[in-house]
């Protein structure tokens, strides 16, 4: 048989292997996303679990180490924005290839007809947010190592099928995949493979033919939990928390947040101060947030929070923050970075060992160094560029709780259900 199935459950996870590939062979790594989705607007630039759904995919790419170029094929200015600031080249699609009728192949042709030197395409779906590079190095060797002229991915389902009845054909139906009369156990039917798309590996030779999967092929399965594919706005919810749990989150993901630094004003409070009738100032916060303060705490996690303002509210409202959660209040002057790393010093901690929510350029700096970051959905330009994770929760409104869990998140151990 031609065909020949690889289980990524029984594979090597090392994601920091970087494969011994054939040098004369350019392989590159494609991700086809179109501006005018007929499903979510834009779906491939929104934010899932504060990061550009392309996001998740650029950054497994780019840390598989097996591409010798990556590329985003968009027709879409703010998708090549985005491409870019996630680290891969652009391709921009022609209008010919850029219809709701064209075909993945006909833009991966167009692809190949201006990059003449690549000779291995991988064309990765931009809606599978659980991608990880150990499943892209294993699947990208079975072609560089083990000959095979195509790979794709593919999942393991339990669906018992039935065979559809149209109008007119009348009311009977006829199971496709089962025995009614013997209906198996979970346990005790292997189930059936079925494409997952998240990816797609084939030579040059065979899409200059018109296919992506022929010549000597194979499958790559991969475990159910990081097979999604998200198609419409109800999937998002759910893909949310799937990706929390199962999604690459970097090679620099620390294994241990021991300190969280979060600004008080613009992230703990939303920035407006309040007169009553007599004149006197108010600053109210969230009670979520500070819940999502001790949560951390209770985990070990030290907290400080940062202000730099003189204003006598702020002070006031610091001084009953730090006596209601127990955390350290720190006035920082510019640059922060230097006085953080002060603290770090004296606490002996590295900036992997650090999370860090701040709103405004002066965070810029501590934003982009810490191994966990964040910024409240109403944030400026400068610090959301910076961040690594862009809340949901507006700041005084849910966005320090949002952090602290996707911090809690973000340090479970990914399980694999296969192997339980």
């Amino acid at each position: 048989s031609r065909f020949h199935k690889y289980n990524a459950a029984e594979g090597s996870s090392n994601q920091s292997t970087k494969l011994d590939t054939v040098k004369e062979r350019h392989v590159a790594g494609v991700i086809l996303a179109r501006g005018g989705s007929n499903g979510i607007p834009l779906q491939n630039i929104k934010l899932l679990a504060g990061v550009p759904l392309i996001g998740w995919v650029i950054r497994a790419a780019i840390d598989s180490d097996v591409f010798d170029s990556l590329w985003v094929s968009t027709d879409h200015d703010e998708i090549e924005r985005v491409a870019k600031k996630w680290g891969a080249k652009v391709h921009r699609r022609s209008a010919e290839v850029s219809k709701d009728t064209t075909s993945s192949l006909e833009t991966i042709q167009e692809f190949c007809r201006m990059n003449p030197e690549v000779d291995i395409i991988c064309n990765i779906q931009a809606t599978s947010p659980c991608l990880h590079p150990h499943h892209l190095i294993q699947a990208v060797e079975m072609v560089t190592k083990q000959g095979y002229d195509s790979v794709f991915s593919v999942d393991r389902r339990h669906h018992f099928r039935w065979q559809e009845v149209t109008k007119g054909e009348g009311p009977d139906t006829k199971a496709l995949n089962l025995n009614p009369a013997k209906r198996p156990r979970r346990q005790d039917w292997p189930g059936e493979l079925c494409e997952n798309k998240s990816f797609y590996i084939a030579t040059k030779k065979l899409i200059d033919e018109g296919v992506l999967q022929g010549g000597k092929m194979a499958y790559f399965e991969m475990p159910a939990e990081y097979s999604i594919d998200i198609d419409n706005d109800i999937d998002w919810p759910v893909a949310e928390q799937k990706v929390l749990r199962f999604g690459y989150f970097g090679k620099d993901k620390p294994e241990l947040v021991r300190l969280l630094l979060c600004n008080v004003l613009g992230c703990l409070t939303d920035g407006q101060i309040s007169l009553s009738a007599n004149g006197d100032e108010r600053v109210s916060v969230n009670s979520r947030d500070l819940d999502g303060i001790t949560m951390l705490q209770r985990k070990g996690t030290e907290v400080i929070l940062l202000t730099s303002s003189e204003n006598p509210t702020l002070g006031r409202l610091t001084d009953k923050l730090s006596q209601k959660t127990g955390c350290v209040v720190m006035s920082l002057n510019e640059p922060k970075q230097v006085e953080v790393e002060k603290l770090m010093k004296e606490k002996k901690l590295e900036w992997k060992e650090v999370a860090y929510i701040g709103n405004d350029a002066t965070d810029v700096d501590c934003l982009s160094l810490a191994g966990l970051s964040a910024v409240p959905l109403d944030t400026s330009a400068m610090a959301l560029i910076a961040a690594k994770y862009r809340c949901q929760s507006t700041a005084g409104h849910g966005a320090v709780r949002e952090f602290c869990e996707h911090i809690l998140h973000s340090l479970q151990p990914h399980v694999n259900m296969i192997n339980i």
